[in-house]
């Protein structure tokens, strides 16, 4: 079966592409580009480097650009997937949700709409071991925004590594925050994976922060040689 991947450029539809690589033919990346930092639907710090990841991973990249309006982004969300089937012959559309019923239930609407599968590889998975697995399975990710207490602007660029992962254990026992960032409580970019061909490597970026709430805004990055 043909998948296209809803991806943002995080860490949770990254390995959801990789998930779905496992079991079915993935034809191409899904990306929507919101003008709106607070979209309901859709992650928006550096979404402009999901271009790079798809050069990476040697995989097309259908590009979809929305205002950011609530419900009315759903539309342009279907405009991209039709295009998506009329380029790639889609059947189904893989998705990095994990405890989000407002985004899934709405990526299933418009999937049944239009006859497609639809693929939640994360759905309700142990967070506990996605983090882990994020780690030992050899994907780079830095944490590329933040939206809650207790982080601050020293959590913005952080990679996560083992001991990454437990700060956020403590943090999430402590403060109730989503060990995944699934609540929005902070979001993330990938640099590198195991099924790309080349990782993305950091020139220029500038951190932005105040009251809990910043991104690192990726102003230069290429690809490298890994």
């Amino acid at each position: 079966m043909k998948l296209g991947v809803l991806c943002s450029g995080g860490k949770d539809s990254l390995y959801a592409c990789g998930c779905a690589m496992r079991e079915e033919e993935v034809a191409c990346l899904i990306s929507i580009r919101s003008a709106n930092p607070e979209s309901y639907m859709f992650h928006t710090p550096n979404v402009h480097l999901v271009p790079l990841q798809a050069e990476a991973a040697g995989l097309p990249l259908v590009e979809v650009e929305t205002a950011g309006e609530k419900e009315n982004e759903l539309e342009d969300l279907e405009r991209a997937l039709e295009c998506a089937v009329e380029r790639y012959g889609i059947e189904g559309v893989v998705t990095g949700a994990i405890l989000s019923v407002y985004q899934a239930t709405r990526v299933q609407k418009i999937c049944n709409s239009l006859d497609l599968w639809c693929f939640n590889p994360l759905w309700h998975t142990d967070q506990e071991k996605y983090m882990e697995s994020l780690f030992t399975e050899g994907f780079r990710v830095i944490i590329a925004g933040v939206f809650a207490a207790p982080f601050d602007e020293t959590w913005l660029g952080r990679e996560i590594t083992r001991e990454v992962i437990d700060e956020l254990r403590a943090i999430s026992g402590k403060w109730r925050v989503s060990l995944t960032g699934e609540g929005g409580e902070f979001e993330t970019l990938v640099l590198d994976a195991p099924f790309f061909r080349k990782r993305i490597r950091i020139y220029e970026a500038a951190p932005e922060y105040a009251n809990h709430n910043g991104v690192i805004r990726v102003t230069r990055a290429e690809l490298e040689d890994k």
